[in-house]
């Protein structure tokens, strides 16, 4: 009987460990809102490498990245999962925008092709995610339509949720703000680019994934 017990408990053990190997955690948000920078600081700190390229012209990340096997240890309780960045989702994507901030015709048309293939993307990986964290600029107005269809997307979905509340080392970034536009999720506010509050990130993916 005590051999059956013990194998009874191995046996979920084994399945709790095998679904955490293959969590996929991704990462969400309109361009710019710092999802590269955020999926760059964790791969960082866990990986000692970067997950993508980050630049100030919006949709740098217009295919999804991944970086398997990423292990956080937090108060000596450990999280193993995938970390999937997706390109920044945007409800318009026009060319003469990338003209505007210097790019040639021909060029702009083509990261305008690829940034709408990388939005499409994006919302066909959510069905394989397990858990989301949505970087939010801290800075802008949080009632927009992409993040409220973003939002709308994982509610449907009812995948667990984590909102980001970025760049907050900046002096417009309200947070206060984007906890009352979604009082149904836990809120953070951090600087991926300091590190500033990462600690704290860390903590509430635990709570998200248990």
């Amino acid at each position: 009987m005590i051999n059956l017990v013990k194998q009874f408990i191995n046996k979920v053990l084994k399945n709790i460990f095998k679904k955490k190997k293959h969590l996929k955690l991704g990462i969400y948000g309109a361009p710019n809102s710092g999802k590269t920078t955020l999926a760059n600081k964790i791969c960082q700190d866990w990986l000692g490498e970067d997950m993508g390229n980050v630049s100030n012209i919006a949709h740098e990340t217009r295919e999804v990245q991944i970086k398997e096997q990423i292990n956080i240890k937090h108060k000596g309780k450990e999280l193993s999962f995938n970390l999937v960045d997706t390109p920044g989702i945007a409800t318009k994507i026009d060319y003469e925008d990338f003209i505007k901030v210097g790019l040639k015709q021909s060029e702009a048309k083509k990261r305008a092709k690829e940034a709408t293939k990388g939005v499409i993307d994006s919302i066909k990986w959510l069905d394989d995610m397990d858990a989301v964290v949505i970087t939010l600029d801290a800075t802008k107005d949080p009632y927009s339509q992409v993040n409220i269809t973003i939002v709308g997307n994982l509610q449907a979905r009812k995948i667990p949720v984590l909102i980001v509340a970025n760049k907050i080392d900046l002096k417009k970034a309200n947070i206060k703000k984007i906890e009352a536009a979604f009082p149904q999720y836990d809120v953070i506010g951090i600087s991926a680019k300091y590190g500033k509050n990462v600690d704290k990130f860390y903590e509430a993916l635990f709570v998200i994934t248990s």
